[in-house]
């Protein structure tokens, strides 16, 4: 009972420090003639209430592909059309053709932010609820003092530190946006996969995908877990059938989703281009990549053309995520999964074509996961990877919101995992009293379960922290400068590129260390929670 409480308490303050945000400014509030994300979402709800399937992805009188056109999977489109339909009973004034354009009365602002909300209590939330209690804690993780682990606590220490982290919540209750949505699909199928649910675990992240195409930037490590997990157990006519009809489960999810489309040629042509708009270049707005960090002193745009740089992207990219995947392939372990999630979203975040800032809660959302098993690295990634995104927080009037969440989560996460700041204890993975020996029992024991929970030597030094606090030092003046300091008349980007260059440089050293996190490890599961069927 006791339990349960803590659960529905954690649940609670989660969901008001959503609704908290929801009561301040969106993506394009009071900005004519496009206005922002808000406007975006609402207008794919008229399109798709008013408009045939055939039209949705398709330039006509009635859909502007100017004016925000869809450019998400079809499972997004379905979304829209049931929320279109909620708001057409709800107040036909919401979605009528091309009347409702730039709407922003109170009514239409309390069902918008309704749904968001809603969309995240049925699908973020309960899923990283069942990640987290699901989590194997065989062994006494390093941030706990006593050998009697409060297993349950620990779980609820994670779901915590998940609900509460600020990047989600800012983009999608305050900026406006339903990530929740195929993000809870992502840790879903995680979940499951990590159980060994093979099929249900690819309907999961199939419907994710055709949700948002960006968790493309995960599909790789799904597919070479899966793949390494059947190779391990042998090549035989059993696993021969497993595969297949694992197989056969995403091409049959993917061709009902896509079902409507598949009537038409030109329709199904029109979805697809509207997916990948190559047109728009290697980055748009200043984002936390290797490409806008190039640019700064080499214009690539000036020197490639976007064909050109489509393959250099594409080059970089498979060369980022090869060293990761394949030894997922070679060790498909539970914990070597989910640092593969993050290094392979990082490859895509730093070196793939058309990112968005928002991009970066792809890597984030598996660092949300991988969280129990190193702490201060992961409470570091999470801080920057919010802070590089401040930005978009400004330009939407979400300076104070993001203030207010980082201060709380910064709080928070250091009083419930207050041994992270202990250099000995994080870096080792045990009590000051254990002997030198039980220490290297420990690491052993970690490293055949394919859990870094150590730190590389590297970083078993007292400077880390001050490295910690310099790094959190830097983004803190420029959190400040960037809304209280008049950039010169010449340089009116000058702090989002700071910012952008800041965060790009703990990106690319955030992705070498999750990568000697993985290929350090072994990459076992621990038998006594999974069994292999």
């Amino acid at each position: 009972m006791q339990g349960k409480l803590k659960i529905v308490l954690i649940l609670f303050c989660a969901i008001l420090l959503r609704c908290c945000v929801t009561f301040h400014p969106h993506s394009g509030e009071g900005e004519p003639p496009m206005y922002g994300d808000y406007e975006a979402q609402r207008h794919w709800q008229e399109i798709t209430l008013n408009l045939p399937v055939n039209e949705w992805y398709t330039n006509t009188t009635d859909n502007d592909l100017q004016y925000w056109g869809l450019d998400y999977p079809p499972l997004t489109a379905y979304h829209s059309l049931l929320l279109g339909h909620i708001a057409n009973i709800v107040d036909p004034s919401f979605v009528r053709l091309h009347e409702s354009r730039g709407i922003e009365t109170v009514a239409h602002k309390h069902f918008m932010r309704l749904t968001v909300l809603l969309a995240d209590i049925l699908t973020y939330i309960p899923a990283v609820a069942y990640f987290a209690m699901n989590l194997c804690l065989c062994e006494r993780l390093q941030i706990k003092k006593s050998r009697d682990c409060d297993k349950f606590g620990t779980r609820c220490l994670v779901l915590m530190t998940a609900l509460i982290y600020p990047g989600l919540i800012i983009i999608d209750h305050g900026h406006f946006q339903y990530n929740c949505v195929s993000l809870g699909l992502l840790v879903a199928a995680a979940a499951t996969l990590t159980r060994n649910s093979f099929a249900f675990s690819s309907v999961l992240f199939v419907l994710a995908l055709n949700y948002k195409q960006m968790e493309l930037y995960h599909a790789l490590p799904f597919f070479f877990y899966v793949l390494g997990t059947y190779r391990r157990r042998s090549w035989n006519y059993r696993g021969f059938v497993g595969l297949t009809g694992v197989s056969l489960t995403v091409l049959a999810t993917f061709c009902v989703i896509w079902m409507p489309f598949l009537r038409s040629r030109d329709s199904l042509v029109s979805a697809v281009l509207r997916l990948f708009p190559f047109a728009r270049g290697v980055f748009e707005d200043k984002v936390a990549n290797v490409w806008c960090a190039i640019n700064v002193v080499y214009k690539l745009r000036e020197t490639f053309t976007n064909a050109e740089l489509a393959r250099i992207c594409l080059a970089a990219t498979t060369c980022a995520v090869a060293p990761s995947c394949a030894h997922l392939y070679r060790s498909p372990g539970r914990d070597a999964f989910v640092v593969s999630l993050i290094n392979s979203a990082l490859a895509f975040f730093l070196f793939s074509y058309q990112v968005h800032e928002k991009s970066i809660l792809l890597a984030a959302v598996p660092v949300l996961l991988h969280f129990h098993n190193d702490p201060l690295p992961c409470f570091w990634f999470l801080l920057i990877s919010s802070f590089s995104m401040l930005p978009l927080f400004i330009k939407d009037d979400l300076y104070l919101v993001y203030v207010l969440t980082m201060a709380i989560y910064f709080i928070a996460v250091s009083w419930m995992w207050p041994d992270m700041f202990d250099k000995d204890e994080a870096a080792s993975g045990r009590n000051r009293n254990e002997s030198e020996g039980s220490r290297r029992r420990f690491v052993a024991r970690n490293k055949e379960r394919g859990i870094s929970s150590h730190l590389p030597g590297y970083f078993k030094r007292s400077w880390l922290l001050a490295v910690f606090y310099l790094s959190l030092s830097g983004a803190l003046i420029l959190s400040v400068g960037s809304r209280c300091v008049k950039p010169p008349e010449r340089y009116p980007d000058l702090f989002p590129l700071l910012v952008s260059v800041y965060s790009c440089g703990h990106f690319l050293i955030f992705f070498l260390y999750f990568n000697y996190v993985q290929l350090s490890a072994s990459g076992r599961n621990c038998g006594k929670c999974v069994k292999y069927e």
